[in-house]
């Protein structure tokens, strides 16, 4: 059972995107409170950023199975542990690194392109309350038993950061952070007065939407 096993289960982090929608609403409605007509697009959405931190577009239910084995005794003693951890990895954007010039707003066309900062994984958040252990043996010490459990703790931190790498996983992410910002922007420009407007998003190193 050494092979990895990964039973993932991507899902959309909805109350950071709740958040995002309301400060930009917000930061619009700032921005057309000092200035004349419809504001500046790109002033308000980077208000709208100033306000928040990070953004949390996806989140990754994973639960890597690792083993380990012990040996004491001169080899008489050999013991090892499988173990299925529960583990979550968010996929965040840091707002903070939104500025001037990752926006451009094209008021012919009423399109506004976004260039998003790289997306950052959280580091592994394993649930070892929910874990399960198959352990083999004849006789397991206290040590050996702790020292079994905090190897696979670690071996499963690693897998779970591997997995989160996954391409699929990433691609549904980026996906999942697009979205998102295509929402949370175009919904107050068409509040602004600005109509069916364009939001295009691309990540840094994307060819610009087509």
């Amino acid at each position: 059972m050494d092979k990895p096993l990964t039973r993932s289960r991507p899902l959309i982090t909805l109350p950071a995107v709740a958040a995002l929608a309301l400060a930009v609403l917000g930061g619009w409605y700032a921005i057309k409170s000092l200035s004349p007509d419809h504001g500046d697009p790109v002033a308000a959405s980077l208000l709208a950023f100033e306000k928040q931190d990070r953004l949390t577009v996806f989140s990754a239910q994973l639960a890597p199975v690792v083993s380990a084995d012990d040996v004491r005794i001169f080899g008489m003693l050999k013991s090892r542990q499988i173990a299925v951890i529960p583990a979550r990895v968010d996929y965040t954007i840091d707002l903070s690194k939104m500025d001037k010039a990752r926006m451009a707003w094209d008021e012919k066309g009423q399109r506004l392109s976004v260039t998003l900062p790289p997306l950052e994984l959280s580091k592994p958040n394993l649930d070892e309350a929910h874990a399960q252990y198959l352990r083999e043996g004849v006789w397991i010490t206290g040590d050996a038993q702790a020292k079994l459990t905090r190897d696979n703790t670690l071996l499963a931190e690693k897998l779970a950061g591997d997995q989160a790498r996954n391409p699929v996983l990433l691609g549904l992410a980026r996906d999942a952070a697009k979205g998102a910002m295509r929402q949370n922007l175009a919904i107050p420009l068409q509040v602004a007065g600005y109509g069916n407007v364009t939001v295009e998003v691309r990540f840094d190193g994307e060819q610009t939407p087509r």
